[in-house]
C-alpha cells in the first residue's frame, strides 16, 4: 500500500524551510559545541578588527617617520579595501564548499603573520609607501573571506531559530576589537612605538589560531566530525559567571552600544509569533532607518556633546544589521549563504571605496561635513527601501549541506 507521507518535493516552501532534512540535522552543532564556537568566533572577530584598525591608529606616527603627506597616508589607508573587495565572493564560495571554519583559520593565520611582519617590511628599503600599500592590500584580500565564510559556517551548523542570536553575538567582536586597539594600541604607541601595535594585534591573532587549531582532531571514521573548541568551552564554563550565559549561549559583558538590545530583539521577533519577514523588516528599520536619522542629526549640530551622542547612536543602531540582513541571507539559501553574503558584502566594500573618495571631494568642495552625513543617510534609506520592497524570508534552496572536499 503506498505511503501517505508526503515527500520533500511535495512539501510547501514554508514546510521545507522549517523542517530540516536528516542530513542537515547531522551537521548541526550540539549545544556545547555551539557555545564553544560562539565564544571562539567572537574572539576571532575581535582580533580581525584589532588587526584591521592597527594601521589607522599608527598612521600619524608612521607618516612622521616616513615623511608621508596626507595624500600618501590616504593611499595606504584606502588600499585595504582594494583587496577587501576582491575576495568576498571567493571566501563565501570556499566556505560553502569546504567549510567556513577551514577558510577562517587559514585566513587568520596569514593575516596575523602579515600584521606581525609589517614593521619588518617597512625596513626593507626606501619604498616605504609601496611596501605598506602592498601589505594593506594583502591584508584586505585575506580578511575579505572572513565574514562570508562565517556566514556560511553558521548557516550550516546553527539551528535556524538561533542564528540571529549567534550571528549578532559573534558580530560584537567588531566593535570590541576596535575599542581594544584604540585603547591598548594608543598606550603601546606612546610607550613603545608604532611597531609594538602591529606585534600586539598580529601576535594575538596567531596565538588564537594555534589555540583553535590544536584541539581539532582528524575524523577517525566516516560520520564523525571535529569537536573543535571543547577545551575552550570547559575553560569558559569554569572562569565565567553564570550571569554571562543567556539562552544557552555565551553573552560576554563586552557587547558595546546597542548590540545586546539588537540581539535580544532579534531573538524575540524571529522566534515568536511574528512572521520572519516582518521581523526582519522591523530589525532593518532599526538598523538602517534609525541610524540614518541620527546621521542627519550629526550633520546639523555644532555641539560636541550632541555630536558624540548622535555618532554613538548612529553606529549603535547599525549593529541591528547583524541580526537582520546578514541572517536573512542564511535563511534564504543555507547551502550557498557564504557566496550570497560575499556578493552583498562586495557591494558594501565598493561603496566604502567610492564613499571615501566622494566624501573627500564633498568636504573639499563645500568645506563642511554636513553633506557627507546627508549622503550616508540617503544611501542607508535607499537600502532600507529596497529591502522593504523586495525582501523575502522564504527558503529558495533545498540542498541541506555543503560539499566537503
Amino acid at each position: 500500500m503506498p505511503s501517505q507521507r508526503s515527500s520533500p518535493m511535495q512539501q510547501t516552501p514554508e514546510e521545507t524551510r522549517k523542517t530540516p532534512s536528516a542530513g542537515a540535522e547531522e551537521t548541526l552543532w550540539s549545544r556545547p559545541e555551539c557555545q564553544a564556537w560562539t565564544g571562539m568566533l567572537l574572539l576571532g572577530t575581535c582580533l580581525l578588527y584589532c588587526s584591521r584598525v592597527t594601521m589607522p591608529v599608527c598612521t600619524v606616527a608612521m607618516s612622521q617617520d616616513f615623511g608621508w603627506n596626507k595624500k600618501e597616508a590616504g593611499i595606504v589607508l584606502s588600499s585595504f579595501f582594494w583587496g577587501y573587495c576582491l575576495t568576498q565572493v571567493v571566501g563565501g564560495h570556499l566556505g560553502d564548499r569546504i567549510g567556513g571554519e577551514k577558510v577562517i583559520l587559514l585566513s587568520a593565520s596569514t593575516w596575523g603573520f602579515i600584521t606581525v611582519a609589517t614593521p619588518l617590511l617597512a625596513q626593507l628599503g626606501s619604498g616605504h609607501l609601496a611596501f605598506m600599500t602592498f601589505s594593506r592590500i594583502l591584508t584586505g584580500l585575506l580578511q575579505g573571506v572572513y565574514f562570508p565564510a562565517l556566514t556560511s559556517l553558521l548557516s550550516q551548523r546553527v539551528q535556524e531559530s538561533e542564528r540571529a542570536f549567534t550571528y549578532s553575538t559573534v558580530g560584537a567582536g567588531s566593535q570590541f576589537g576596535t575599542l581594544v586597539t584604540g585603547g591598548i594600541g594608543s598606550v603601546l604607541l606612546d610607550w613603545c612605538g608604532w611597531q609594538s601595535v602591529f606585534y600586539f594585534s598580529g601576535g594575538l591573532t596567531l596565538l588564537w589560531v594555534c589555540y583553535v587549531y590544536r584541539p581539532c582532531p582528524s575524523p577517525g571514521c566516516p560520520g564523525t566530525r571535529p569537536t573543535c573548541g571543547q577545551p575552550l568551552q570547559s575553560a569558559l564554563e569554569t572562569t565565567l559567571p553564570e550571569g554571562l550565559c543567556l539562552g544557552g549561549y555565551l553573552l560576554p559583558a563586552v557587547l558595546s552600544l546597542l548590540l545586546l538590545h539588537s540581539t535580544l530583539l532579534a531573538a524575540h521577533l524571529l522566534q515568536g509569533d511574528l512572521p520572519s519577514l516582518q521581523g526582519y523588516r522591523v530589525i532593518t528599520v532599526m538598523g538602517l532607518g534609525l541610524s540614518s536619522i541620527f546621521a542627519l542629526c550629526l550633520g546639523h549640530t555644532t555641539s560636541f556633546l550632541k555630536a558624540m551622542i548622535f555618532a554613538s547612536a548612529s553606529i549603535g543602531f547599525q549593529t541591528f544589521n547583524h541580526s537582520g540582513i546578514s541572517v536573512n541571507i542564511q535563511d534564504l539559501a543555507p547551502s550557498c549563504a557564504g557566496f550570497l553574503f560575499g556578493v552583498a558584502n562586495t557591494a558594501g566594500a565598493l561603496a566604502g571605496v567610492v564613499g571615501v573618495c566622494l566624501s573627500g571631494y564633498l568636504i573639499e568642495s563645500t568645506g563642511s561635513w554636513t553633506c557627507v552625513f546627508n549622503l550616508v543617510a540617503i544611501i542607508s534609506n535607499l537600502g532600507l527601501c529596497t529591502f522593504l520592497v523586495f525582501g523575502k524570508a522564504q527558503r529558495v534552496d533545498l540542498i541541506p549541506t555543503h560539499e566537503d572536499l
